[in-house]
């Protein structure tokens, strides 16, 4: 089993240093985790430590309801946000939460990124929703976050900013980015025009495309 956890918390400060680098999160804000494989446990990173000195030490391991079982470390802020998302979505087997520019400037102006770009609806799914606004860390963001997620992969939370979910932390971490252009995007198109929304019988062909055909299938 610490060969597993260890493997995790790998792959978790490996993200998170790729993060910081890409510029989608400053200092020790936004935070990452990821499910143990078969276990109801996760590994989180902690609160307040910058992602360019965090190592496997100070990564926390949570029961589903946010119990410590290992780690001296106090886990991010966001624990119960990573908790109510895990409790709702089966498919979630990692959360990145960033704080990007372009992501964060829709979640400021309340704006839902529509599906704009066909990477975003391969990966993503579809349009990216607002939750209502709620305070940080608090029980009550968590459940704003969960009912605009709904079965999707991504949210925006108003005026703070991005959760992408995914299978590994990897594509949690495509998913944080993926949506960080299309914001980009759709607010550069909306300056020089009107960005134009893929039609939805489109969305649904073109994820499905993906979801079936795409990469090196066996």
């Amino acid at each position: 089993m610490s060969a597993v956890v260890d493997k995790v918390k790998e792959q978790v400060i490996k993200t998170g240093a790729r993060m910081a680098a890409a510029g989608l999160v400053t200092g020790a804000w936004g935070n990452i985790s990821a499910r143990l494989p078969g276990e109801s446990l996760f590994v989180i990173t902690p609160s307040g430590i910058p992602y360019e000195a965090i190592n496997q030490t100070d990564l926390v391991v949570v029961n589903g309801a946010g119990r410590i079982i290992e780690g001296d470390r106090k886990p991010s802020t966001e624990l119960m946000l990573h908790t109510a998302i895990y409790s709702a979505c089966v498919h979630a087997g990692a959360i990145v939460h960033s704080h990007s520019i372009y992501a964060s400037a829709l979640a400021v102006a309340g704006k839902t990124l529509p599906p704009i770009l066909e990477d975003q609806v391969q990966l993503v799914g579809g349009a990216v929703r607002v939750a209502r606004y709620a305070r940080a860390g608090t029980a009550d963001l968590a459940a704003a976050a969960v009912d605009a997620l709904g079965q999707g992969k991504a949210v925006l939370l108003a005026n703070h900013g991005l959760v992408g979910l995914g299978s590994t932390v990897e594509e949690a971490y495509q998913v944080c980015q993926v949506v960080e252009k299309a914001a980009q995007v759709y607010i550069f198109a909306e300056l020089i025009g009107q960005a134009v929304v893929i039609p939805p019988g489109d969305v649904s062909a073109v994820r499905e495309s993906f979801l079936t055909g795409y990469g090196q299938q066996d």
